[in-house]
């Protein structure tokens, strides 16, 4: 959810992951790239980019397809969570972390042949953080940028306001892109970057179609088009890869069709970790929800596992915070509020809600929620809170949900790497403050070392967790389906991109 980018990995979790699935399929011959006949993938998606800009553009559907493959940042997540560089070949930190320097790969260019220069990259990052249409999420992220200064050609100096462990990792995704401002073109509805793939076109409601980057600066991609192909029904996606019409499923949105891809001789299937957390999210400008013993109510009164099992096939992780296990600053606080009915009256009932409390439970339309939602609605309604829920198109709660904050309770994944500090924000849709848990963001921020980073923020995710501030219902689970002839496709989905750098494929 952060949603852009929060849906900052729908989130890509899923985005969406965020309930995003991907498919890649149908390629010819594998002479492709440069030989004689094409190779090209059909990818199939359930979450359709609602714009093309990602620096204006909330949403996991646009990262998801243009991240990494058209558009390229300094530096990237690999599927280990780790930072490495890209259009930088290396950096440097000053001692006090409020100096960043970056070395630009020399041979880097666009697609257009331009240079990404020292220059490119002081005009992207400024879009971002003085942009009159940035996203609220992104001008967040950049506004500790003090000044960005090209040094000489290939070398940019970035000053921080004061010191940011987040601020580099917040460089890996959305907030980060380079973008070929000095092209011709909408960057609105034409795409203009600097990875392996070019935009060729967006048949909204249906595809969208990159082709290969004839012109990269670095090792091209082994396949000359990929189709986006949008899917409203995961199912009719599965129906599509056990017919042969398809290569990959790249998140599973159905696990319990795992078991139709049993033959190994068609099929692999890949499962790996996500930063995808499904968050059952409070509007805390209710008042009710403002109490904090109704949080612990609702929290008291889902069954998380019966939640994995009946929505998700049994397939994902138990989470008590906003934090994943890939993080190094995870810990297991998935008890903090184990299933207790009973306990859940008493508290509603302290809180002055022995005879009922109604909530609106509205959530987006991605494979995982509305499933989520009844059985939610399910469990609330046996301790006594009335459900009324609502599923939306997610554009729709986009703009009704996320922007206008129209919602009583909502579940969504967000898939953003570092996500804890969606929390810290009171302008966010939740609506969430803690001084507590703000200050501790920002002491976190502001260190210098590794090691205390890791153990503030260890406490922050603790003060989270017991101030129950939402219900952390699962960590989504990355489950890939492909043909045995696919290769190059990453088990983890560790951001908020599909990428396609090095797929390829033997047939």
């Amino acid at each position: 959810m952060s949603l852009n980018h929060h849906f900052r990995r729908l989130a890509a979790l899923v985005g969406v992951l965020l309930g995003v699935s991907v498919l890649l399929g149908a390629c010819s011959k594998p002479t492709g790239a440069g030989g004689s006949q094409p190779v090209i993938l059909n990818v199939g998606a359930t979450a359709e980019p609602t714009g093309l800009d990602p620096a204006t553009t909330t949403g996991a559907g646009t990262p998801f397809v243009l991240l990494y493959n058209v558009y390229e940042t300094l530096v990237r997540i690999n599927d280990q969570g780790e930072i490495k560089p890209l259009l930088a070949k290396s950096w440097t930190v000053s001692p006090d972390a409020t100096v960043y320097t970056f070395d630009l790969e020399p041979s880097a260019t666009f697609a257009s042949g331009s240079p990404v220069d020292a220059q490119a990259v002081v005009d992207s990052l400024l879009r971002i953080r003085d942009g009159k249409d940035t996203t609220q999420v992104l001008r967040s992220q950049m506004e500790k940028v003090k000044e960005v200064t090209a040094v000489d050609e290939h070398q940019v100096r970035v000053t921080l306001t004061g010191p940011s462990q987040q601020w580099l990792y917040d460089m890996t995704s959305t907030a980060g892109i380079i973008y070929d401002l000095g092209a011709a073109t909408d960057l609105s509805t034409t795409p203009a970057g600097s990875g392996p793939y070019v935009f060729s076109s967006h048949d909204v409601g249906s595809s969208v179609t990159l082709k290969r980057n004839e012109n990269y600066w670095g090792t091209g991609p082994r396949v000359d088009e990929v189709n986006f192909r949008y899917y409203a029904d995961a199912n009719a996606m599965v129906t599509a890869m056990l017919s042969g019409q398809l290569d990959i499923v790249s998140n599973l949105t159905v696990p319990q069709a795992v078991d139709q891809f049993s033959d190994a001789a068609r099929f692999k299937v890949l499962e790996g970790t996500t930063d995808g957390e499904v968050v059952l999210g409070f509007n805390h400008v209710n008042p009710a929800l403002q109490d904090v013993r109704v949080r612990q109510a609702i929290n008291h009164a889902i069954d998380r596992q019966a939640i994995i099992d009946g929505a998700w096939g049994g397939k994902g992780t138990l989470i008590g915070s906003m934090v994943p296990p890939t993080d190094r600053w995870y810990e297991d606080l998935s008890r903090t509020y184990p299933h207790d009915p009973e306990k859940a009256r008493a508290l509603l009932a302290e809180a002055g809600h022995a005879e009922g409390l109604t909530l609106r439970l509205r959530v987006p339309n991605l494979p995982y929620a509305p499933p989520i939602a009844r059985l939610v609605a399910a469990q609330l309604r046996e301790v006594g809170i009335e459900v009324v829920t609502e599923e939306l198109e997610f554009a729709t709660w986009l703009e009704s949900v996320y922007k206008q904050r129209d919602y009583d309770m909502t579940v969504v994944a967000h898939v953003e790497p570092w996500d804890l500090a969606a929390f810290a924000r009171s302008d966010y849709y939740w609506g969430y403050d803690n001084p507590e848990f703000t200050e501790l963001m920002a002491a976190a921020d502001a260190t210098t070392t590794e090691a205390e980073h890791t153990a503030t923020l260890k406490k922050a995710a603790k003060v989270l967790a017991d101030d129950a501030a939402a219900d952390w219902l699962f960590l989504l689970p990355n489950i890939i389906i492909t043909t045995t002839e696919v290769s190059g496709i990453a088990a983890n989905g560790t951001g908020l991109s599909f990428d396609l750098t090095h797929v390829a494929t033997s047939r």
